[in-house]
């Protein structure tokens, strides 16, 4: 908690559920203070992306007093400000339980008003029906690096790890892993995620890889920063001709996170996977 965009946030601190809707619940973090960390402040950013959100516990009444249950998704561009802290998103939230809307179209456009407004960006929002085709799973395609036989010590970030393959030559493919796990700032908590690394140029040594991916098991850091930290030293390595780096997190209180980085604009999340 020694760094100014840790202090004051909701998480790790004793709190009052609200259920009559407030937006001043949302506590936005500004994203250049940890970008300073990586070498990024001022200038164009070497990516472009999103942080995909789903929120899993959203409920509001409808004008005649009943319930209405939905599954939100919410896109938050790469150059927004500022990203939201994620308890403060879960309060928020939870303000809209006992709260009437007039309809599903209303709680829409309060949610994409309120979350622009507090990441001073323009946030996607779309609501689904909890029977939704869109919240089937699949596969993560690509090599799973986790059957690799490596040994490791390493458990905090460490680029020296990274290595290039020069007997493979130039190649195009996904690489994922299971086993990408950081750790909240604040409470300690360790969050959970499938990270998947899309590029085009040389190829990476994939046992190196695996080993960095388990480098950042005791790091405390926000989901995004990880992603952009993991981004960042992949590009430097080698300054690929195409970069992708995704991660899928597992859910915490209903919302899960899931930021993407990527040399191509306009790229994608790939569906979500079985641990979400």
């Amino acid at each position: 908690m020694d760094r100014e965009d840790w202090k004051g946030l909701p998480l790790g601190q004793e709190t009052q559920y609200e259920s009559r809707y407030n937006p001043g619940l949302l506590h936005p973090i500004e994203r250049a203070i940890s970008r300073a960390h990586l070498g990024l402040s001022g200038g164009e950013l070497p990516f472009s992306g999103l942080d995909e959100w789903w929120g899993f516990e959203l409920s509001w009444l409808n004008p005649r007093g009943v319930p209405q249950v939905a599954v939100g998704r919410f896109s938050f561009p790469h150059d927004s400000v500022a990203m939201i802290e994620s308890k403060s998103f879960k309060l928020y939230l939870n303000s809209f339980n006992q709260s009437e809307f007039a309809s599903w179209e209303e709680v829409r456009d309060t949610l994409k008003r309120d979350l622009s407004t507090a990441s001073g960006g323009e946030v996607t929002v779309e609501l689904l029906g909890v029977e939704d085709a869109a919240l089937s799973v699949v596969k993560p395609e690509g090599f799973c690096l986790d059957q690799l036989d490596i040994e490791t010590r390493r458990y905090q970030p460490d680029a020296a790890l990274l290595r290039l393959d020069a007997g493979r030559g130039a190649v195009s493919e996904v690489l994922y892993s299971h086993l990408l796990r950081s750790n909240c700032p604040v409470t300690g908590q360790p969050d959970w995620a499938t990270v998947c690394i899309d590029y085009r140029g040389p190829a990476l040594d994939r046992e190196a890889l695996l080993a960095y991916i388990i480098s950042f098991r005791e790091h405390q850091d926000f989901h995004e920063h990880c992603v952009e930290r993991i981004f960042c030293d992949l590009q430097q390595l080698s300054g690929f001709d195409e970069l992708t780096v995704c991660a899928r997190y597992t859910r915490r209180g209903g919302l899960d996170i899931n930021p993407l980085r990527s040399t191509l604009a306009g790229k994608g999340l790939p569906p979500r996977f079985a641990r979400q």
